[in-house]
């Protein structure tokens, strides 16, 4: 009740540029900083959550400020623009590798990610940030968002529902489903902006959806129960498929989430787990 409730309350103040900063490439870059320093699922999840939320609001910060202080003249704007620009570029691979480092601390493994191991990170990238800077990023991402940084990922919606699944009679090997479950989502992570145009495309029955409609999916595109959902089932497809209808009727009572859906979303997962394996 508490997930769902913080689901609901998240897409209800959910702002128009989500989803800008989970970008294939910077989730995979994320991902393979995670992994390099050997951090759990949680963590990486947690950072890209992070990130993003980080960017979006250090953006509206810039864009008020700069609108507050812009001129009538054209070139006066680009002037007023340009700066903050560059900053927002030239500090976003220690803003990324801050997140990593907050969400490490997070983590119920407590494998931390200190500042010797980020500095040398990235002064093999060939920054040349010191410790107090590297501590100060961390605390500017702190204060943005208000230090309420332990925020729910798709990870925790997902090993919810498998324990309630569990509880509720749907006894399918835990193991196999949990592993395909992490494998799934690392792949909607970094496939997500396909998989939810082939989701837009489905729902309206339209190849070419229009700019309003592609602008009132994202509460679709950000909705975390039913990424859960749609990962569990199509899990489910995958390893058990005889046991997949009596799943979805049970993560239908479970969430609310029609059959329907539930059926939509494993569809677009699974084509593209097939194009992306077909030579």
């Amino acid at each position: 009740i508490r997930l769902a409730t913080e689901n609901e309350q998240y897409l209800g103040e959910l702002s128009g540029q989500a989803g800008c900063f989970k970008e294939p490439q910077i989730v995979e870059f994320i991902f393979l900083l995670a992994e390099k320093w050997h951090l759990d699922q949680s963590a990486r999840y947690q950072a890209v959550e992070l990130l993003e939320r980080f960017m979006i609001k250090q953006v509206e910060q810039i864009c008020k400020s700069s609108r507050e202080n812009v001129k009538s003249r054209e070139q006066e704007q680009d002037s007023s623009w340009s700066s903050p620009k560059d900053q927002i570029h030239n500090t976003f691979v220690l803003r990324l590798v801050s997140c990593i480092q907050l969400a490490s601390k997070l983590s119920l493994h407590y494998n931390i990610v200190n500042s010797d191991t980020a500095l040398k990170f990235l002064q093999s990238l060939k920054y040349s940030y010191t410790k107090q800077e590297l501590l100060e990023s961390e605390l500017a991402v702190l204060r943005t968002l208000h230090f309420q940084i332990n925020v729910s990922t798709p990870l925790a919606y997902v090993e919810l529902l498998l324990e309630v699944l569990g509880h509720n009679g749907c006894l399918l090997p835990a193991k196999p489903l949990h592993h395909m479950c992490m494998q799934l989502l690392d792949f909607s992570y970094l496939t997500r902006d396909t998989i939810y145009d082939t989701l837009l495309k489905i729902a309206i029955e339209n190849s070419t959806p229009s700019k309003l409609q592609v602008a009132k999916f994202l509460t679709v595109k950000e909705d975390f129960m039913l990424l859960a959902v749609g990962i569990i089932s199509t899990s489910v497809f995958i390893l058990n498929p005889g046991h997949w209808k009596q799943v979805v009727e049970h993560l239908n009572c479970i969430t609310g989430i029609t059959s329907q859906s539930i059926l939509e979303f494993s569809y677009a997962v699974l084509k593209h787990i097939v194009g992306s394996t077909t030579p």
